[in-house]
């Protein structure tokens, strides 16, 4: 499930969710920049980290293309690896990118050049961070043909996984792509927009893991935006309230339980906490 935050991620954790996707769209929304590179690479690290000590969840980082070079990449992989993320993720295209929903121009790297971001990535972090390599062929009109070339190309270099992203309204071409490629890595899909196709789809074809990649964030839109505008034009939160957690849900979500109890553990007894 995406995480923005140490919030979201917090709550994906208490829906039963075992591994987290620290979304680069969502986390440059939540900052307020657009998806297109605008947030640094050391503000992503920042977020992650907090992800990471809110939840204790495996975290895979979308790292979009690296942020660079590969000289950009292994700095990226080796900060994520010290902020205790599981994994990154590292697209196929040019600095700087743009969300693969936007327009029509999405200029894929050179293979051999990106090959060498992701040899560099498992030369400096070895085991300690599993790599995904994405692929952005289909997105970018170049066909299954290249997509698989890339995949091939990418499992030599070290991938430990494979991303393959669409943005057609159905499976059909990731279904293909999958049958195709046989397994030879593990595949790894984000349904954002094949939304209808069940989940029950990808487990007959093997494919390894689903990302829901934005859900938490544009949720978060649809509810903030919701909440301020009834608040305005009512100009009172006395109908708001049901419809918002309780501050004992935040307080519990948040584990606040258990600073009493370390209080009542560690501090000495009649301590002024105000001092």
């Amino acid at each position: 499930m995406e995480a923005h935050d140490g919030l979201s991620g917090a709550l994906a954790k208490r829906a039963g969710f075992k591994a987290l996707w620290a979304s680069g769209l969502s986390i440059a929304c939540s900052l307020g920049y657009r998806d297109a590179n605008e947030a640094s690479w050391s503000q992503l690290v920042d977020v992650v980290e907090r992800i990471v000590d809110s939840t204790e969840l495996p975290v895979l980082v979308d790292g979009d293309g690296g942020f660079g070079n590969f000289n950009n990449a292994r700095l990226l992989a080796r900060k994520l690896h010290q902020r205790g993320a599981a994994g990154v993720a590292l697209e196929d295209s040019c600095f700087p990118k743009m969300n693969s929903f936007v327009g029509a121009r999405h200029p894929l790297a050179d293979i051999d050049e990106f090959s060498g971001r992701l040899r560099a990535v498992k030369d400096t972090v070895a085991d300690g961070l599993v790599l995904v390599a994405r692929i952005e062929a289909l997105i970018a009109g170049r066909g299954m043909d290249e997509a698989l070339l890339r995949a091939s190309a990418y499992a030599a270099a070290g991938a430990d996984a494979i991303l393959i992203h669409s943005r057609k309204s159905t499976a059909d071409e990731i279904l293909s792509f999958a049958s195709t490629w046989q397994n030879r890595l593990p595949v790894v899909i984000v349904p954002t927009k094949y939304y209808r196709t069940p989940v029950s789809a990808y487990r007959d074809a093997r494919i390894s893991t689903v990302i829901w990649a934005n859900h938490s964030m544009r949720a978060t839109i649809s509810a903030m935006r919701q909440v301020c505008g009834r608040i305005i034009a009512e100009e009172s939160i006395a109908s708001i309230e049901s419809d918002v957690a309780t501050l004992d849900e935040v307080f519990d979500l948040l584990r606040y339980d258990e600073l009493a109890r370390a209080e009542a553990r560690y501090l000495p007894p009649g301590t002024d906490l105000q001092q």
